[in-house]
């Protein structure tokens, strides 16, 4: 039998999860299936029904069927096969794509929060709501909340989001978000109100996803739960200083004013929205590192690394990460996290990287596009495509496996010699480079879409003959 830790007060490897968002749930869930004892602080009382679209790609999916919260998420998303990328003044379909190559399964952000949530509670994992840390010790790996009391453990992981505290003892100094020049409105509504509407409703007939891409905007709509739930968001260029958080209040008039012109059934549906947020798109660097000095507290998720909406990888990253690093712990033993957490860093910082960089080429090419429509020239579906296949047949548990023993014998030799490389430092002038799969792979897939759209054709095509009379006045 293995004795007690009197620091710990388990017989087991102890892990500390500061924040309970999708992050945090996910590295509970990977933590519980490794074999260690896990809790979870977290400092908001109770967590609403906040943000709209959020999307889970196939490399998490495969990560959340064994952590035994595949059906829950399953059963919200939205059940559309495919998605149209359209022209932003008619709604000519440009281009469609499987919606597993856009976010795998999409759905409200609330509801897929609290499917992992309950997959944490079922799983016996504590989450303690309201408690706010309020100092880190590396050294001891523990924490100090509100009140006063030490929590130790083996490991503190911080999965606190993008205004992360715990990433400031991770760097060491304040890490300021910078402007990456856009900002979004987002709304998500009951899909009844459109169905007043000539335009409109047709976004509501059945669960779909459009994005209709325009010079410097774009929009994405998602319609889920068979009509019964719409989310519209508008990206586009934004210098003001709008707050970092789900929660600033936006004017729907204003984003309606941005595309007054545009294609009358998503303008229509945006008209018809009472209220929205408005949402600053931030940006930062890559961190230097996502690993304090004693290798006992590391970031994950958001903290570490924040994604573009344009990505659909935040969260899934996120998911990866948990796996790599709970394998890692696992294959490390008690006494080795600085190894373990150094070795999850190694592994996983080349791959996010180019993970965020989706985001910000997919934004590029959408907002670019209509230029060469203007310029009479034509657009090649394949330039407005999301190239995130690539990224879906990642294994993280089963890579964190398989490259462990060189990529952690590596780190160990840094260690010994006293001097460990930072992640980045390795990486060449190809780090950003994003890879494609290859053009056989892409051709089989272009023959499922052509399947998937007759099996479930779209509402309309943007080239109807017929002109319909708005229902919904001008902008005011």
């Amino acid at each position: 039998m293995p004795e007690v830790d009197p620091r710990t007060g388990t017989d087991k490897f102890k892990v500390i999860i500061v924040g309970a968002g999708l992050g945090g749930c996910a590295c509970a869930m990977a933590m519980h299936y490794a074999g260690f004892e896990v809790v979870v602080y977290e400092k908001i009382k109770k967590f609403l029904r906040l943000g709209d679209s959020l999307g889970l790609g196939e490399n998490a999916l495969r990560l959340l069927d064994r952590w035994g919260c595949l059906d829950k998420i399953v059963a919200i998303g939205n059940k559309s096969p495919v998605f149209h990328m359209r022209r932003y003044d008619t709604g000519e379909i440009l281009a469609t794509q499987r919606l597993l190559d856009m976010a795998g399964y999409i759905g409200h952000r609330g509801d897929y929060h609290q499917a992992f949530i309950d997959r944490v509670l079922e799983l016996g994992i504590p989450i303690h709501m309201g408690t706010n840390v309020a100092k880190y010790n590396e050294d001891d790996p523990s924490v100090t909340l509100d009140n006063g009391e030490t929590v130790q453990a083996d490991i503190v992981i911080g999965a606190d989001g993008i205004k992360s505290a715990c990433r400031e003892l991770v760097l060491g100094f304040t890490d300021k978000p910078k402007s990456s020049g856009y900002a979004c409105y987002r709304a998500y509504m009951p899909g009844s109100k459109l169905k007043s509407d000539p335009y409109a409703k047709r976004l509501v007939e059945k669960d779909c996803m459009n994005v209709w891409i325009g010079p410097d905007l774009h929009i994405v709509q998602n319609t889920c739960k068979d009509g019964e739930e719409f989310n519209w968001i508008i990206t586009h260029k934004d210098e003001a200083d709008i707050l970092e958080s789900w929660s600033q209040p936006g004017d729907p008039k204003e984003a309606v004013k941005l595309v007054h012109d545009w294609d009358p059934t998503i303008v229509n549906a945006m008209k018809l929205t009472e209220t929205c947020l408005d949402w600053k798109i931030v940006y930062r660097e890559p961190l230097p590192t996502w690993i304090c000095k004693s290798g006992k507290v590391c970031l994950l998720g958001d903290s570490a690394h924040p994604h573009l909406p344009t990505s659909a990888q935040g969260a899934s990253q996120a998911v990866e990460d948990s796996a790599c690093l709970a394998t890692c712990l696992k294959l490390a033993g008690k006494g080795n996290v600085r190894l373990a957490t150094l070795t999850y860093e190694r592994m996983r910082y080349a791959r996010v990287l180019k993970t965020q960089k989706t985001g910000e080429d997919l934004r590029i090419r959408w907002h670019n596009a209509l230029k060469k429509v203007q310029q009479g020239k034509h657009i090649e579906p394949d330039s407005i495509k999301m190239r995130n296949a690539w990224i879906y047949k990642h294994d993280a548990e089963k890579d964190a496996r398989d490259r462990w023993p060189t990529v952690s014998q590596q780190i160990q030799k840094e260690i010994d010699a006293g001097k460990v490389s930072l992640p980045g430092d390795l990486l060449g002038a190809d780090r950003y480079d994003i890879p494609r799969i290859s053009a056989e792979e892409e051709a089989e897939i272009d023959k499922v879409i052509v399947q998937l759209v007759k099996d479930y054709p779209p509402s309309y095509t943007g080239l109807d003959t017929t002109v319909l009379a708005p229902l919904v006045g001008g902008v005011a």
